[in-house]
């Protein structure tokens, strides 16, 4: 890219991560455009320009997230089951306020229903690829394995990572711990095992 094109990139990758520590911190009504472009050192007009509104703006800053998800998620593919229990606990400890955030206020901003369907389509695409849920073939029939699917997927869902780790307190081994056991006798790997011994303090 051009001096110019990777100025652009950085400046909009600046107005970017003020919306999303804006977005992290109140709830869409209260966030003023004025202060976003304060925090990212920039003009109103200037996020206007790149974003159209403040709906545009939170779109775009959630389809960034997403992203970073996806490739964060991608990167752990293959590991071991309580491997990848582990990474999703981190990345809940990032995420996982803000997703059930984003959630609750899909239906307040344009664009974001689609959104948040996508996000929702993606976990249970990444649960049925991380704990392969279809394989081996025809271990199982084809209603079990989409049973198993949605236990999968409600055991690694943030909401549940949220009652365990904010309402009920756990701590963050905790929380993997008690994920780590409601998954496994779900989950066809016989080389991941619970962690034995007693529960993280």
């Amino acid at each position: 890219m051009t001096s110019r094109a990777d100025e652009a990139q950085r400046t909009g990758d600046r107005i970017v991560d003020a919306m999303l520590q804006r977005f992290a911190r109140l709830p869409f009504g209260q966030i003023r455009l004025e202060d976003v472009a304060a925090d990212a050192g920039v003009t109103v007009q200037t996020v206007i320009r790149r974003f159209g509104n403040k709906a545009g703006l939170l779109v775009a800053t959630v389809e960034r997230e997403l992203g970073r998800i996806a490739a964060s998620r991608s990167a752990i593919a293959g590991a071991s089951a309580r491997e990848t229990v582990e990474a999703l606990g981190d990345h809940y400890e990032f995420y996982g306020a803000l997703i059930l955030k984003t959630y609750a206020e899909a239906d307040l901003v344009d664009g974001m229903v689609e959104l948040a369907k996508r996000g929702r389509e993606y976990h249970v695409s990444w649960c049925r690829s991380a704990f392969a849920v279809d394989s081996p073939p025809g271990a199982v029939g084809s209603a079990q394995r989409e049973r198993r699917l949605a236990q999968i997927v409600a055991v690694c869902d943030a909401r549940t990572w949220s009652i365990l780790r904010l309402e009920s307190g756990l701590s963050a081994e905790q929380t993997t711990h008690a994920l780590l056991e409601m998954l496994m006798p779900l989950i066809a790997d016989e080389q991941a095992a619970v962690p034995t011994g007693p529960a993280p303090a």
